[in-house]
């Protein structure tokens, strides 16, 4: 007998183009991560920037807010075969954060409060396509959800979209992260379907 996860009861691909291939819509948002919830305050939460020469350019709650709040309504595709679609976020896109960091290289590794991290190309967070998000669906981010800040690259799977997010270290080489180095793909598209190597 077959065994469904709470939110699995969704429509097929062809009701809605917004659906890539192999996704199917949920209704409420589910709740996966790779390991325990970490807590963090937002008066604790910091987020920093590493480049190749090893300046670093730091912010605080306050200070990330600072640069630029956005209002963004996008849909989601987890790689587990769920979307979302028509979510509505707020938050900080990194083209704000990278206006004043100089770099040469064109890679970058996410880390997350708790050890997480992801690999993404510099080229896909930039250009209105990423933001330090901190609410969902009009409420503050719960830590289950990777509050009080996560990434948010809405156009690559969701695993890309890192919890409880506190920076970035530019890289020469798209070197794989946590879920990439188990065999997810290093670039992560949903509409070509890379889920694995």
């Amino acid at each position: 007998m077959a065994t469904f996860t709470r939110g699995f009861g969704g429509r097929r691909r062809d009701v809605d183009p917004r659906v890539p291939p192999g996704q199917t819509t949920v209704a409420d948002w589910p709740v996966l991560s790779a390991s325990g919830t970490p807590i963090i305050e937002p008066e604790e939460w910091q987020f920093s920037v590493r480049t190749e020469t090893g300046a670093v350019h730091e912010w605080s709650w306050d200070e990330v807010r600072a640069l630029g709040i956005e209002d963004i309504r996008t849909d989601i595709h987890c790689v587990t075969h769920w979307s979302k679609l028509d979510m509505g976020w707020r938050g900080v896109p990194l083209d704000a954060v990278f206006a004043d960091v100089e770099t040469s290289f064109d890679h970058l590794m996410v880390h997350s409060y708790g050890g997480y991290t992801t690999n993404l190309p510099l080229a896909e967070v930039l250009d209105g396509k990423a933001w330090i998000a901190f609410e969902a669906e009009g409420e503050p981010l719960s830590p289950e959800h990777g509050g009080p800040a996560r990434l948010l690259v809405p156009h690559l799977y969701f695993w890309k979209s890192a919890k409880w997010v506190r920076g970035i270290t530019m890289q020469a080489n798209d070197e794989p992260g946590f879920w990439e180095n188990a065999g997810y793909h290093l670039h992560g598209d949903p509409w070509k379907e890379e889920r694995y190597w």
